[in-house]
């Protein structure tokens, strides 16, 4: 049973970082070079449409790489998943301190109603965010490494 948490809580951490990932180094990017206030309007709809799931995201790969550490306590990796899980909370602390407070905003911008500044805030939120998903990374390279 313990090895299918193991996997398990792998996959969902995995699948996170590859989301999260691709809105760094693709997405974004792909919005960035739309022309107009395509770009913005595409970044407000991803803001409202993961800031609904991802913090769920979040907080589920945490339980799961909690439970592994607890149940597995006695199994080697353990110190590997207890790693893994305390980055996954700097990533939910990074998350709920820089992060979401510009995605709180940027999520209810459109082309007449948004800052001056709104690029710099785009650019600020771009910043974090690949801090965020080089700590999600690591994590998650900590995992298959305990897997094995």
């Amino acid at each position: 049973m313990l090895n299918a948490l193991e996997v398990f809580t792998t996959v969902v951490v995995g699948v996170m970082v590859g989301v999260e990932f691709s809105v760094a180094f693709v997405i974004n990017p792909i919005l960035n070079a739309l022309p107009e206030d395509s770009g913005q309007l595409g970044r407000a709809h991803g803001g409202r449409m993961l800031g609904a799931v991802m913090p769920v995201w979040y907080i589920g790969s945490l339980v799961l790489v909690a439970v592994w550490a607890i149940a597995g306590w006695h199994r080697p990796g353990a110190g590997l998943v207890a790693t893994a899980g305390a980055l996954l909370i700097l990533s939910v602390i990074m998350s709920l301190l820089l992060l979401v407070p510009i995605n709180n905003q940027s999520k209810t911008w459109t082309p007449e109603n948004r800052p001056a500044d709104w690029k710099q805030q785009m650019n600020r939120w771009d910043r974090f965010h690949y801090v965020r998903v080089a700590v999600i990374i690591v994590a998650f390279a900590l995992l298959a490494a305990a897997l094995i």
